[in-house]
Order: C-alpha cells, then sequence, then structure tokens
C-alpha cells in the first residue's frame, strides 16, 4: 500500500515543533549541566580507596575522622604503594599498619601521610614528599622465588611430619608477628594436602619491636620439653594479642602441661641460647623479617598466597623422588640435599671494583678509644660501627684478614655510631666501654657480634659474665650511663666525618663505607703503607707517621667524590625535596633553594650558622633558605627544642628564635625555651599550649621521615637544588654549588 505522504508530512511538522519547543524551554544553565545520569559518570571516575587493598575501615578508628573521601584516597594510595621496612614480612605500610600496632615504622607514616592529605595535597604530592617519585619498593602480589639452595640444618628443632617426608620446610617465625599467624593458616593448609611428603621445622626469630615475642618463644621451647610444642604453638598464634606471662601459663595448664616444670624450664639459659643460635642461622641466611620459609633449602620471604609455597614445593618434589631412585633412603634426602647447599646468600658481583679513595680528612683518635694493632703502624683503620647492624658484623671476618695479613703495619681504632631504629645498639656501645674499662674490649665485640639478636640487658650482662668481668663494676657503669657520653661524643664525631651509615672506614683519612671485600681495604692499605715509608725515610718516627698524616690531612681541601681513571666527573645526584611547608627565610622566586635539616643541640649546626648568614647577604633574592628539622636522638634537648622553633613559627617568629636556640645551645631545657620565647615576644599561653600538647610533633616526625629517606642521617646536611652538601663545610664550598645552580637558570 502506498503512503499517504500529506499524513507523512503533517505528523513530521508536529514533532519538529514540539522538539523545538523543548529544547527552547530549557535555561541556559541547564543547556550546559550534564545530566543525572552523566554527573554519576564523572563522580566514578574520580578515584576512591575501593580501589586499593587496604581501606579505611581496616586502619585503627579515627585515623582518618574529618577527611573528604578524596583526601583519604590520596592518603591511602601511597600507604598502599610503599612498602613498610620494619622487617616484618615486609608487606606495604597500610597493610602492615592495619595488622601490627606496634611496628616502629608503619603508624608513623600513616600519621604523615594523614597530615599532608589533610592539607589537601595529592596522593603524587605526598608520595613525592615523602618517598620522592617512585614508590618505595611497592609491594607485589606475587614476589619471585630464589633458586639458591641455602643449609639450614634442622638438628634439634621442633620438627612436625615423619622423617622420611621428601620435601621439609624450615620456618623462622615470630609469634606476636601477624603476618606469622598468617602464614600459620597456610602451613596447616600444606601439611593437609601434602601429608607424610612433607614436614615442618620450627626456628625461632622473635623481633625486636615485638614486646612479647621472646618470651612467647621461650614458652613453645619449654613445651617441647614436655612433648607439647606444637600444642603450645598453636595456642600462641590463636591468642597472639594476649602474649602476656599470665595468659602464656594459662595457655600452659590448658594443653596440660607440668606448670612448675615448665615454669622452670623457661629460666634455662639453654632454651636462650638456641632462640640466639636461630637467630643468627637467620641473620646468616638473609631471613631478617618474618616469617621466612625454606623448602628443601629454597627460600620463600613472606606471608605469600599458597600457590607460591605449592610452586616450589612441586619443583622440589620430583628432585627428591630422583634422589630415591638412585639409591638415597627417603630420610636421608633432606641431608643429601643440604650437602651441596650454600650456607649464606652469594652477594652479586659487583661490575667494576670500587673506586678507591683519594683525598684523606683529619680523622682524630681519642686517648679512651679500643685499639687492636701496634702503636707504631703505619696504618690507622678508624671504624665507625653499630653492634646491632647486620652489615657491620660481615666486616668482621675482613678486618680479622687484615689483622693477620698485616699484623705490624695495621692497627684498628673501634668508635661507636648506634643507628637510632636500632634498639639495643646503644646500650651495647655503652656496655663494651664498661668492658674496655676493664681491658677486655676485643673479647667483650666479639661476643657481641656473634650475638647480635640478643643485646637486651640481660643478655650483655651475661657476656660480661662470661668473660669473668667484675660485675659490680660492669653493672654500676650501665646504671649510672658512664659512657653514654663518650658514646655520643663518637656519634657527633661521625656525623661530622660523614660516618652516617654503617660501616664507615677511615684508613689514614681516606673513607671506605661499607662491609667491602679485602682487595678494597688492601688497595688503600698498600698505598698507605709506601707512603708511611717514605715519611720514615724523611726522618719521621714511625709512631708519629699518623699524627703527620693527619697535620697535612687538614689543611687538605674537602675530598670530592672519587671516580673512575679517565671516566668524566659524574654529576651529584639531584633529589625531590619538598620545601612543604618548613620555615622560609629569603624570595619566594629565589632561583635557588638550600633546604637545611639540622638539630638545635648539634654543635656542628650551629658552626653552620653564620656560613648561612654570609650566603644571606652575598646572595640577596637569589637564595632562600628553608629549615627542616632532624633532631638527633642522643641530644636529650633537641627534640622539645624543635617543637618550640615550631611554635614560635606559627606565631611568625620562626628565624629570631631559631638564632636565640643557637646562640643558648648549653641550655635547651623547657624553662629556657619558655625565656626565649618570651624575650622574642611570643604570645606565652599559646606557646605553652603547643609545647603541652605535642602539637607539632607530626611535622617533626614527617622531616625526620624525610631526612632518613633522603640520606640526612646526620646533622647539619644541607640540599642546594636538592643537591646534598654534608657537613658545616666552609662558605666556599656553598658558593660553587650555588654559583653553578645559578650559571643553569641563566642559560
Amino acid at each position: 500500500m502506498k503512503p499517504n505522504w500529506l499524513v507523512v508530512l503533517v505528523v513530521g511538522i508536529i514533532i519538529g515543533l514540539s522538539v523545538t519547543k523543548l529544547a527552547c524551554n530549557r535555561s541556559p544553565e541547564s543547556a550546559n549541566k550534564p545530566s543525572s545520569s552523566t554527573q554519576q559518570a564523572i563522580a566514578n571516575a574520580q578515584p576512591t580507596e575501593a580501589s586499593l587493598a587496604v581501606k579505611s575501615a581496616d586502619l585503627p578508628a579515627g585515623t582518618f575522622d574529618g577527611m573528604s573521601e578524596s583526601q583519604k584516597y590520596a592518603a591511602l594510595k601511597v600507604l598502599n604503594d610503599n612498602e613498610c621496612s620494619c622487617g616484618c614480612e615486609k608487606e606495604s605500610l597500610a597493610k602492615c599498619a592495619s595488622h601490627d600496632p606496634n611496628c616502629p615504622i608503619a603508624p608513623q607514616r600513616v600519621k604523615q601521610a594523614v597530615e599532608l592529605a589533610k592539607a589537601n595535597k595529592t596522593a603524587a604530592q605526598i608520595q613525592a614528599e615523602m618517598f620522592g617519585a617512585i614508590p618505595a619498593k611497592p609491594a607485589t602480589a606475587g614476589r619471585a622465588t630464589e633458586k639458591t639452595i641455602y643449609r639450614v640444618p634442622i638438628e634439634g628443632a621442633p620438627v612436625q611430619g615423619k622423617p622420611t617426608a621428601l620435601i621439609t620446610m624450615v620456618e623462622f617465625s615470630d609469634y606476636q608477628c601477624p603476618f606469622c599467624s598468617r602464614a600459620n593458616g597456610t602451613v596447616r593448609e600444606l601439611e593437609t594436602q601434602y601429608g607424610d611428603q612433607l614436614r615442618v621445622v620450627m626456628k625461632q626469630n622473635p623481633l625486636p619491636f615485638h614486646e612479647h615475642a621472646k618470651g612467647a618463644a621461650l614458652a613453645a621451647l619449654a613445651a617441647g620439653q614436655q612433648n607439647k610444642y606444637w600444642e603450645m604453638h598453636e595456642k600462641l598464634f590463636a591468642n597472639q594479642t594476649a602474649l602476656d606471662d599470665a595468659s602464656i601459663e594459662r595457655y600452659a595448664e590448658q594443653i596440660g602441661l607440668n606448670v612448675a616444670k615448665w615454669k622452670e624450664a623457661m629460666k634455662s639459659s639453654k632454651l636462650q641460647e638456641t632462640i640466639q643460635k636461630d637467630q643468627a642461622l637467620a641473620q646468616s641466611l638473609g631471613a631478617t623479617g618474618t616469617p621466612a620459609f625454606f623448602i628443601n633449602g629454597r627460600k620463600i620471604a613472606g606471608a605469600q598466597p599458597i600457590d607460591a609455597f605449592r610452586r616450589v614445593i612441586d619443583e622440589e618434589m620430583p628432585n627428591a623422588l630422583a634422589l630415591v631412585k638412585s639409591g638415597v633412603k627417603p630420610d636421608a634426602v633432606y641431608a643429601k640435599v643440604m650437602e651441596n647447599a650454600v650456607s649464606r646468600p652469594v652477594a652479586p658481583t659487583p661490575p667494576t671494583t670500587p673506586p678507591i679513595p683519594t683525598m684523606a680528612r683529619k680523622i682524630d683518635v681519642p686517648q679512651d678509644a679500643p685499639i687492636q694493632g701496634p702503636k707504631a703502624a703505619k696504618v690507622t683503620i678508624v671504624e665507625w660501627s653499630d653492634f646491632q647492624c647486620p652489615f657491620c658484623s660481615r666486616a668482621i671476618p675482613t678486618l680479622k684478614q687484615i689483622e693477620e695479613t698485616y699484623p705490624k703495619d695495621v692497627r684498628v681504632v673501634f668508635r661507636h655510631q648506634p643507628l637510632p631504629f636500632h634498639n639495643n645498639a646503644k646500650l651495647a656501645a655503652e656496655a663494651s666501654m664498661a668492658a674496655n674499662e676493664q681491658g677486655k674490649f676485643w673479647q667483650y665485640h666479639d661476643k657481641l657480634f656473634a650475638n647480635q639478636q640478643a643485646l637486651d640487658r640481660a643478655s650483655l650482662e651475661n657476656y660480661a659474665s662470661e668473660l669473668k668481668l667484675n660485675m659490680t663494676k660492669f653493672k654500676a657503669a650501665l646504671d649510672s650511663g658512664k659512657f653514654r657520653s663518650r658514646v655520643e661524643s663518637d656519634m657527633s664525631a661521625g656525623s661530622a666525618a660523614g660516618a652516617n651509615g654503617t660501616p664507615t672506614f677511615f684508613i689514614n683519612g681516606r673513607q671506605l663505607v661499607g662491609a667491602q671485600p679485602f682487595p678494597s681495604f688492601k688497595a688503600v692499605i698498600d698505598e698507605e703503607i709506601g707512603k708511611a715509608n717514605r715519611l720514615i725515610a724523611s726522618g719521621v718516627k714511625p709512631d708519629k707517621v699518623y699524627e703527620k698524616l693527619m697535620a697535612e690531612a687538614s689543611a687538605a681541601p674537602p675530598p670530592a667524590p672519587s671516580q673512575a681513571p679517565g671516566a668524566p666527573a659524574a654529576p651529584p645526584p639531584v633529589q625531590n625535596v619538598a620545601v612543604g611547608s618548613a620555615p622560609v627565610k629569603g624570595s619566594p622566586n629565589a632561583p635557588v633553594t638550600i633546604v637545611e635539616f639540622s638539630d638545635f643541640q648539634c654543635p656542628f649546626c650551629s658552626r653552620a650558622v653564620p656560613t648561612l648568614k654570609q650566603i644571606e647577604s652575598e646572595y640577596p633574592d637569589k637564595v632562600r633558605v628553608a629549615f627542616k628539622n632532624q633532631p638527633l636522638p642522643f641530644h636529650q634537648h633537641a627534640r622539645l627544642a624543635a617543637q618550640a622553633a615550631m611554635a614560635a613559627n606559627e606565631q611568625g617568629k620562626f628565624w629570631e628564635y631559631h638564632d636565640k636556640l643557637f646562640a643558648n645551645q648549653q641550655a635547651l631545657d623547657r624553662s629556657s625555651l619558655e625565656r626565649y620565647a618570651q624575650e622574642v615576644g611570643l604570645d606565652m599561653g599559646r606557646f605553652r599550649s603547643a609545647l603541652d600538647s605535642n602539637k607539632f610533633e607530626a611535622q617533626i616526625s614527617a622531616d625526620a621521615a624525610e631526612g632518613s629517606r633522603l640520606g640526612a642521617s646526620g646533622t647539619p646536611t644541607f640540599y642546594i637544588n636538592g643537591r646534598q652538601l654534608v657537613g658545616a663545610q666552609p662558605y666556599a664550598s656553598f658558593k660553587q654549588i650555588i654559583d653553578e645552580e645559578l650559571s643553569k637558570k641563566s642559560r
């Protein structure tokens, strides 16, 4: 049938008029306004915490109070993206904070991220301020497993499973570690799946920041003496938040132990030694965090998904079966596998030999410093070390090899640099000086490095007793803090010399950083022996060689970074150092920014003040200075002084107060700080309130954390447009970098 074109035309006109009317009736605003569905799509496009592994609800209540969704996302994004370095399984900061309130790192990082997010920083800005542009070892869902077979002895350790099992899984664990309890469920599931083909061996590695972990380990081992290790093991993991002495004793009763006998076993030095040996073994195998597993010698770090364990077990099972087919009895398979295993991680071969340091700097030897070697040695090695530092312990065999190779030509001077995140290092340093007072420093030194995982007060006394020290005198020295200032003096001198990490060595004043191999030391020692021989030939007495070299070194300019022969000079690394909310002096448009990490009680920081004033005078409008707080833990009043300075900053008088503090470094107690506040005209009620409430603690912690991330572990440390300059260096050193930066800007 043909269409009626007249009807079609009329209908089309009517529809067109209707559409036109609707369009005309819409206001200009409504015409430009997205529809509700479009608005919803835009809202959905904004990132939210729903996309993140750990969410705000997973962290302690109140953490994100008063924050918008976008602020929560910004903080959580950074906390999820960056790995925690506490040693407890090494997962993301967010995950560690949500599972382990005792972690010494994650909760502080959460506070820092939250404060930055509340200041409306984006995730990218928070990332840059806390860690730099790239996430700090981003946590991944799965980790590559090693192919290396490690030698892990199991004699005497608690075992669950048959001796004929073809797969032996050794676990290093901590009963207070939340990741270990998570992994315990995985282990039970693996035991169910593999049955008699899998046996599990437990080793103890209680981490030092878990208050009850060591007591729980002792409890389990003591239960093992009544053949109930595994029953106690399960009780401890099932009740991880209640591991105090009373609770553990209740678990002992519940599993049917003879409690009196169990308590007596808990006091046994033998069990203490077992834990120490387990921890030393873990350290030697590179298993510094918990949990760590070795499946027929192959390492898996952390509470990984069960598939990671299955993959390694399934790869090792055919190898074990092949051994059985070749004639090895099933109960001898593990021993056979261990025959060709390695005892410690194999360090990667460096692509080139580390450059030999050329310039020397003046390094003093205190009169009471522990010294090993002849007084008339041609070479003096001054070592800054930390008894709890694993890298320092790795240097011990090298130093012994030096002693054997150069018995008449080299002496070693020991100086202390206990790092702030090693909780027992400073007390161990004081204990070593108490042993030194009784003529047994080096014997005690060897004891401490042999037992790095057990440096608590009781253990330190135990080692002193083993060396037959006068215990009354030894204990009195520790109780009174007799050698505390002596240790702190070494620390300050080390920071001034650039020994901010450990170990750091100065070979006749030439710096060598880290536990480097013997050839690196030998190259410098041989050169220095040659120099010493020439000095002796010129008439310098052998016992005056070091004094002569240091006199020459004190007149030399600061050493430049060494480089390979013939290579072009490498530019110093440039760090991304955000000014943030730091106090700033100078033009906001200045082409050069100096960010200073400083400590109001540090004598070297006060020496830098005149230099900075000279820079201010010489470069008006071209240089601005930002001040960040890095109060060192061994300076008693430094942190309170930093808080007081920020309270003055709140009232617009930071720099006046800054000058007062540096002019009165010996008087930084609370009453003195209040007096200086009055002298610069602060509102005292507001000032006192800020100190009483610790108002600026989070900002100071954030500054210190940023300084540590950047490598500013000693004070003062400066970043000139991101280029690091360490120590109270002369004006000329600053001027050189400033002029280079200004020339870049003028191009």
